[in-house]
């Protein structure tokens, strides 16, 4: 069995030693313990200080592509490299190495295909009180999107098995946290939540540059994943009010009509015809999008299944339990 500790890095040459000397070199359950470390096309050297520190692995990307392209493209590499299990963690140490261990306890006990740190946000000091509001926030809205009960959904100290990294697609360019969670909720994925500690900051956050900043990004990324697997539950939802709203008006005309007065409520009926068209569109347009979903959802399957083939032919002889 072998342990693959990726780290996402963008000019992280300053953080990145304290990072790797921070990570265990065993863990109990795995033959081996490697780490990749992903340079997202860094400035600073971070490449170099990488090998000079003992990274088992390095993988360059061509310019700066982005958190969630990093950490897709670490996921990739990782199972190429052959591991059973992939612990992605951050390289400004902000996550204990000594929770490694812990965190892919559920895995290994057969439990979960996907386990997500719990950080305790509420327990962090340089957090601000809006933060935390706004990450109990975010972590509500994902765990009513997925039907999971993750704790802290946008913790990026997060194992999975390799079954599990086949078949997540990250479309997001901004970040893999939420979208990964939802993902793995639509597609049957366990996913189980561990308490883990934190260290002190050695450096402002580069992601959230701006709370606002922030909070539209997550919207939009969890609104967008939602409309790729559940279109049909959104459009439904959308047309629903226009559609009544254009019935009690159709009600209402002809409740005028019925006693006489219609001629003075043309409007009424103008109207309804407007909102019930909508509304009606709203549903064609959900239906048409439900069956986009389901084909790619089948396309999602195909591809999953080639590159596990892909695997297989590669180790033959591997003895990996089933589930991972």
């Amino acid at each position: 069995m072998k342990l693959i500790i990726q780290i996402p890095c963008y000019n992280e040459a300053e953080t990145l030693p304290v990072t790797l000397a921070d990570l265990p070199d065993a863990v109990p359950g795995f033959d081996r313990v490697e780490t990749l470390v992903v340079d997202d096309g860094s400035t600073d050297g971070t490449a170099e200080v990488a090998v000079r520190h003992g990274a088992t692995h390095v993988l360059r990307l061509q310019g700066h592509r982005g958190l969630a392209a990093a950490f897709a493209a670490g996921l990739e590499q990782a199972v190429a490299l052959g591991a059973d299990v992939i612990v992605n963690t951050d390289g400004d140490n902000q996550y204990r190495g000594a929770c490694v261990a812990g965190l892919v306890q559920p895995i290994l006990d057969g439990r979960a295909g996907m386990v997500i740190g719990d950080r305790q946000v509420h327990t962090i000091a340089h957090f601000s009180g809006l933060k935390k509001m706004l990450q109990r926030l975010g972590s509500r809205v994902v765990r009513w999107a997925s039907g999971t009960d993750i704790v802290d959904a946008t913790s990026g100290f997060r194992a999975m098995t390799r079954d599990t990294a086949l078949r997540l697609a990250v479309f997001s360019g901004y970040s893999y946290t939420l979208e990964t969670i939802i993902q793995a909720g639509k597609k049957g994925i366990p996913v189980a939540s561990v308490r883990v500690d934190t260290n002190p900051k050695l450096r402002e956050s580069r992601l959230i540059q701006s709370l606002l900043q922030y909070l539209l990004a997550s919207s939009g990324t969890i609104l967008r994943i939602f409309l790729m697997y559940e279109p049909l539950r959104v459009f439904l939802s959308l047309g629903v009010l226009p559609l009544l709203g254009g019935l009690f008006l159709l009600a209402r005309f002809m409740a005028f009509y019925w006693i006489g007065e219609g001629q003075g409520h043309v409007q009424s009926l103008i109207a309804a015809a407007i909102l019930i068209v909508l509304g009606l569109q709203a549903f064609l347009l959900g239906l048409l999008a439900d069956l986009i979903a389901r084909n790619r959802q089948l396309s999602e399957d195909i591809s999953y299944r080639l590159k596990k083939n892909a695997l297989e032919r590669r180790s033959p002889g591997s003895d990996t339990p089933p589930g991972l």
